[in-house]
């Protein structure tokens, strides 16, 4: 059965660095779930509007989709980056066919909002640090994953990721 990693959490929190290195670890398939977006909901989040409930649904779907078909072509895992910010939404992501776990990472919220004001040419802005934490809703027990809140270097979170991929999967 494939085994779904998505690698979550608000803006600037190092999800795409921690995605590469979830693949490299496990050698499998990876998607950008920024890369699943309309252009009308990057347009929205450009202009520093936040997304509605309605904005995702397409959005979380597609990356249900794609992990759905990974597991169909056989892969053994695969690993996407979604901010996943509600329950809800990782529900959606859930209905994936495999098992879905959840790595959430959860570093300080001004190493988040530093990371966010020295991006440069992204469409996710500062701002958007507030609009996201106030959606938050954290892992619950129900829920398959863990919470990286390591607030050292990328290798060092990247050292956190590997040695829980290692002692549960």
């Amino acid at each position: 059965m494939t085994k779904h990693y998505v690698i979550m959490g608000i803006c600037g929190c190092g999800k795409t660095t921690a995605a590469q290195t979830v693949q490299q670890h496990l050698h499998c398939a990876y998607a950008e779930g920024d890369d699943f977006h309309t252009q009308v909901n990057r347009d929205k989040m450009g202009a520093g509007i936040p997304l509605t409930d309605e904005d995702r649904q397409p959005w979380l779907e597609n990356l249900r989709d794609w992990m759905s078909e990974q597991a169909k072509n056989g892969a053994k895992h695969s690993v996407v980056t979604c901010s996943a910010l509600k329950k809800a939404y990782r529900d959606i992501l859930r209905g994936a066919e495999g098992e879905v776990y959840f790595i959430h990472l959860s570093p300080p919220i001004e190493l988040n909002r530093d990371r966010m004001a020295a991006r440069q040419g992204h469409y996710m802005k500062a701002s958007m640090v507030d609009s996201q934490l106030a959606i938050l809703q954290p892992l619950e027990p129900d829920e398959r994953g863990i919470v990286i809140d390591n607030a050292g270097a990328a290798d060092e979170v990247a050292a956190d990721i590997r040695r829980w991929l290692d002692s549960n999967h």
